[in-house]
């Protein structure tokens, strides 16, 4: 058989005479039930797997008497082979499948076995040898029986050899990333939460900018990405960024999409202080509620879980509000807004669209001018905020299905500002309901949302320091109001990805597609059962 040419047979499948194809062209495999001797055509009960979303195939063991009945007893010498398949189930979960192949005719067995190999074989972005990390605190401290249970039997059916590290301690897998080879690697799994990810998250990008000679510390730098990819094994509290990226936080679902190779670009908040790098955002970098809320919450550890509902009524309850000034630039070069109601899903056209906006963009820089940027205006905002949200996806979880902001694109160059002035506590508490239902967020006066590529946020203690030293205003222009209204009484901490950054003035740059994942994306209606 040519390499193009299309391969049909007629198999037996649970002892049904099934007619079976596989076209190398289109790189899928189909068979439903055959009403006569020949291959005829499908029908409405045909079932069908792209190549591209079999794990393996191999030779299977003849069926013995105990196991085989009716029109099985009368073949001589039955010769078969299964294919490992990956099966949609509801809620965008994935599941391992199996389908056995029967035949009488050995020659026919072993050239489907041949070519299905063949044309896995040309599958080159599937990963083949992985370095894990392994949190089993985090969470529930299920990390390392989920990796064992759920996941290495699979990786050992797609023949993925691994080298675990399991965690002693915190930023140990931020530590390692520096000092390893990881040129040997066809990519990084971590096998906990969102703190896990962030971990292998600025240990990879760290190592890729010192490879690369760039510091991190200068707000302005452009980064470099890395080509390494990154897969997420859900095992912790929230998981935000798988159920984020995937649709589900199920460890057999996200070991599957490495498995079969996924990629997903997706853009990183660099946070700035002062020329110091203080982190990296890829969800939340949240000020006033949610930096509360995450800050209380830490001193509570002992309490478990239930320490996030804690503290979640407890700072709702407090009602604390902080005066400041937030100084943005519009992301003009973005495909749809925060408000279209066109959610991020699998190959999103706008992700695309925007990235190649955004480097015309780039391109177009005034001669002399560092950066783009130079040449548009800069927007101001200053007031009383119960909370100022920036997300680079739609933060959802399990708890909040739609997110913070459910239009938000995972790989557009963008951020979505989201401003939440003073109100009552019961119109606060209409605001984070919404988070739970698929009402349109921000249809609120005390709520402003904007699609930005940069942010600065200044509270009214450090504004005030600058004009008592006669200083220049580092972090955006001075609000064109009165100064009583950026004046504030307190200040809060920035929840950066769960985690607390405790200096409040920040500059925040969104850096377009710097990471990728194993991932596909949200399946749009997904097919279900497919692979059956």
């Amino acid at each position: 058989m040519g390499a193009a040419e299309p391969l049909r047979s007629v198999l037996w499948v649970k002892q049904q005479r099934c007619a079976v194809s596989l076209e190398p062209a289109r790189a899928v495999l189909r068979w439903w039930r055959s009403r006569g001797p020949g291959p005829d055509a499908p029908g409405a009960d045909a079932s069908s797997v792209p190549v591209s979303e079999i794990i393996t195939v191999e030779e299977a063991d003849a069926p013995g008497k105990h196991s085989a009945s009716g029109r099985w007893q009368k073949m001589e010498k039955p010769f078969a082979f299964t294919v490992h398949c990956v099966r949609r189930a509801r809620h965008h979960r994935w599941k391992w499948a199996q389908v056995t192949f029967w035949s009488t005719d050995e020659q026919l067995c072993c050239l489907w076995l041949q070519t299905l190999r063949e044309l896995l074989a040309k599958l080159t972005s599937r990963p083949k040898h992985l370095l894990v990390f392994i949190n089993p605190f985090g969470g529930k401290g299920q990390g390392k029986r989920v990796y064992e249970r759920k996941v290495a039997p699979l990786f050992s059916l797609a023949a993925i050899t691994t080298e675990i590290v399991v965690t002693e301690h915190a930023n140990q897998a931020r530590e390692a990333l520096y000092e390893i080879d990881i040129d040997k690697y066809d990519g990084i799994v971590c096998v906990g939460g969102d703190g896990m990810f962030s971990e292998v998250l600025h240990g990879l990008v760290g190592r890729t900018q010192q490879k690369a000679g760039i510091d991190q510390n200068h707000p302005r730098a452009a980064l470099v990405p890395s080509s390494l990819r990154i897969g997420i094994i859900p095992a912790g509290s929230t998981d935000c960024v798988c159920y984020s990226t995937v649709g589900t936080n199920d460890a057999e679902t996200s070991a599957l999409h490495i498995i079969v190779g996924d990629s997903l670009s997706m853009d990183v908040s660099s946070v700035h202080h002062h020329g110091t790098l203080l982190r990296y955002s890829v969800s939340l970098l949240g000020y006033g509620f949610y930096g509360d809320l995450i800050r209380d919450s830490e001193n509570k550890r002992w309490m478990g879980l239930v320490r996030y509902d804690f503290s979640g009524v407890k700072t709702f309850l407090s009602h604390h509000y902080y005066e400041g000034t937030v100084s943005f630039l519009p992301a003009q070069h973005v495909v749809g807004s925060p408000r279209d109601g066109k959610p991020c899903r699998a190959g999103c056209s706008a992700c695309r669209q925007s990235k190649l906006r955004l480097e015309e963009e780039q391109r177009k820089a005034p001669p002399g001018s560092q950066d783009a940027e130079e040449a548009e205006e800069w927007q101001v905002v200053c007031g009383k905020f119960l909370a100022i949200n920036a997300t680079n996806m739609s933060c959802a979880c399990p708890r909040s299905p739609w997110g913070l902001s459910p239009s938000a694109h995972l790989g557009d160059g963008s951020s979505d500002l989201i401003l939440i002035r003073k109100c009552s506590r019961f119109n606060f508490l209409r605001f984070l309901v919404r988070h739970t239902n698929q009402c349109d967020q921000f249809d609120f006066t005390f709520v402003d949302v904007h699609r930005v590529k940069k942010f600065q946020f200044t509270p009214r203690s450090l504004e005030e320091d600058c004009d008592l030293q006669g200083g220049k205003q580092r972090f955006g222009q001075i609000c064109s109001q009165s100064p009583a209204c950026c004046y504030a009484a307190s200040r809060s901490s920035w929840n950066c990805d769960g985690e607390v950054l405790h200096s409040p003035g920040v500059e925040v740059r969104v850096h377009c597609q710097l990471v990728q994942l194993f991932a596909r994306g949200i399946e749009e209606n997904p097919k279900q059962d497919t692979c059956s």
